[in-house]
């Protein structure tokens, strides 16, 4: 069993039996997954205290604390302020990490393959059907692709993860942009679906000719194959920390109104294009005030001591500078 079949049979089994063992109950993004469970390992370790998080995907999860039935919410796909403000919510990014275009092709190793971003979108509306499309072979020149069909796989569930995938989509294909758009949800024009990072890195691994897009983690610990790509600035990058820095360099929090900061496309010769923030969501005055505290225990708890963990995972941990103006959000925002 691999590492993220682990935590997600571990995820299961919490869930199950939340009634009698959960002290902090939060739902939604599996992009966060795979380091929040290494976190919540950790905490349980050090405190005693119990995290019982589903990874559902980040609209469930939304859903999930807006309606009160789990203590946080966790989502890519940011809320915007008049949104957090009708719903009593705070929010602030957690973590950010990378998504990444993943196939499964005889003989194609990771990084092997380069796609630039009209590429991949004419891909994924099922305009180029076969790897040995003229529009591949030209960026991969030296590499012997099949004249195989293309399988696309995608989300089938509401996704933070499609949010910042297709709003990279949207940026680079005007086509991309007026035909179908961004979303946490879109009309896909092509391919299948499959739920979850878990359940597209599944597929991909088990069809072959197939192309998808999961968080790296899910790439790195299923021995995906993940393509590089062409970033803003023309230049063909990987996906490395590196890369995944000198993108979310740009972030500028600051100013953020809620927070709300989409860091897909951003300039910078080593940057990797699609890098993403989950987000948590806490009610700013619940009505289990004890809850919403060990909450915050937890994320103060992540962000002093799991940054490590975040980067052996391949994850950005936020700025101390930022995590300070987290902490003022805390105080001024959540009733304790």
């Amino acid at each position: 069993m691999n590492f993220v079949k682990a935590i997600v049979a571990a995820g299961l089994v919490a869930a199950s039996t939340s009634a009698y063992a959960a002290d902090i109950t939060g739902a939604g993004s599996s992009f966060i997954y795979p380091v929040l469970s290494k976190w919540a390992d950790a905490y349980k370790k050090d405190t005693g205290g119990v995290v019982n998080y589903q990874s559902i995907g980040s609209g469930a999860g939304i859903k999930q604390v807006q309606a009160k039935t789990v203590t946080f919410g966790a989502t890519d796909a940011p809320l915007k302020s008049d949104q957090l403000e009708k719903d009593g919510l705070a929010q602030w990014p957690m973590i950010m990490g990378a998504i990444v275009p993943v196939v499964n092709i005889e003989g194609v190793k990771p990084g092997d393959i380069t796609l630039d971003g009209q590429t991949l979108a004419d891909i994924f509306q099922g305009k180029i059907t076969k790897w040995d499309d003229p529009a591949i072979k030209k960026l991969n020149s030296k590499l012997n692709l099949p004249s195989a069909a293309i399988s696309v796989v995608h989300r089938s569930d509401a996704s933070g993860t499609t949010f910042n995938f297709t709003d990279y989509l949207s940026k680079v294909s005007a086509d991309w942009k007026s035909k179908i758009g961004s979303g946490t949800v879109v009309e896909w024009p092509a391919g299948v679906g499959a739920k979850g990072n878990e359940g597209v890195s599944a597929n991909v691994g088990q069809t072959k000719n197939s192309i998808g897009y999961v968080e790296y983690a899910y790439a790195k610990q299923n021995k995906l194959t993940y393509t590089g790509l062409v970033n803003k600035a023309g230049k063909p990058v990987q996906p490395t920390n590196e890369g995944f820095q000198a993108a979310a360099s740009n972030a500028d929090w600051a100013h953020a109104p809620g927070y709300y900061l989409i860091l897909t496309d951003q300039p910078g010769e080593k940057s990797w294009p699609i890098v993403a923030s989950t987000f948590i969501l806490l009610h700013k005055d619940a009505a289990d005030k004890a809850a919403t505290q060990d909450a915050l225990k937890f994320f103060k708890f992540s962000f002093e001591k799991g940054a490590k963990m975040a980067e052996e995972l391949d994850y950005i941990p936020m700025p101390e500078s930022v995590i300070k103006q987290i902490e003022k959000t805390w105080s001024s925002e959540i009733k304790s």
